[in-house]
């Protein structure tokens, strides 16, 4: 597939804002996916190609929070595995489900995020009691998040930060360092199954991967400097876009 410089250029942008805001709060898949699909790249290979260039960004995310002491491997390696085995399940199951089924869950699901920070704006400011068990949270939650990023993905994130808030009790800065690691495990297994699938356009995964790397680079600094104050309104804000987008092209 050849395209022109400009389209490039267009598609470097969109990776380099998509990492920033994705690393603050989720939701970089709604500005590359349909700027891939505006690209003209067919939709399971869009699905694919976002992959690529999402791995590098939460790798790069990931990576500046090992270095800073803000995540333990083994704090996180069963919540990791938990991921990406959801994960892969979803990306191996997306051409035997009717993608029409998320009309209506992805929607509500996202106006329920943004319902509860707006209607709970303390919620993550402090450490709570967890409201499930870890093993409940690992064996259930993690992998069911998985599924969806691996079947489709825009959300992830703050599907990730939001549940560990809600269920598990963490600050929303903890959550949201924590989310990064666990995307990255989802986004690990989907491109694996759509590799193995040839579904990747790797021209253009390759442009990408270098702005979604950057952008996450910036992104993680943000989140580092700003912690929940900056995460917040950025987290509702998305979760509010998405919902648009969803009912715009619906």
């Amino acid at each position: 597939m050849e395209l022109s410089l400009e389209i490039l250029s267009w598609l470097f942008v969109a990776a380099l804002v998509a990492g920033f805001i994705d690393t603050l709060a989720g939701g970089g898949g709604l500005i590359t996916i349909p700027a891939l699909l505006l690209a003209g790249v067919a939709p399971l290979e869009a699905l694919a190609t976002n992959k690529l260039q999402s791995v590098f960004g939460v790798a790069t995310a990931s990576a500046t929070l090992f270095r800073r002491r803000l995540l333990v491997w083994q704090e996180m390696r069963a919540l990791f595995f938990a991921a990406l085995a959801g994960s892969a399940l979803g990306a191996a199951s997306v051409q035997l489900i009717n993608p029409q089924m998320l009309d209506w869950v992805i929607p509500l699901v996202l106006l329920l995020i943004a319902a509860y920070y707006l209607l709970a704006p303390k919620a993550g400011d402090l450490e709570t009691r967890p409201r499930i068990r870890a093993l409940t949270y690992q064996r259930f939650w993690v992998p069911v998040i998985g599924f969806y990023d691996g079947m489709f993905g825009p959300g992830t994130g703050s599907f990730f930060a939001t549940s560990a808030v809600a269920l598990r009790g963490y600050t929303l800065l903890d959550a949201t360092v924590r989310a990064k690691f666990l995307n990255l495990a989802t986004n690990l297994a989907a491109l694996a199954v759509f590799a193995l699938g040839g579904e990747l356009v790797w021209s253009i995964g390759l442009v990408m991967l270098v702005g979604q790397a950057l952008g996450a680079w910036l992104g993680t600094q943000a989140v580092l400097k700003g912690g929940s104050r900056l995460i917040r309104p950025l987290l509702v804000t998305t979760c509010v876009l998405m919902l648009i987008r969803y009912f715009w092209t619906g």
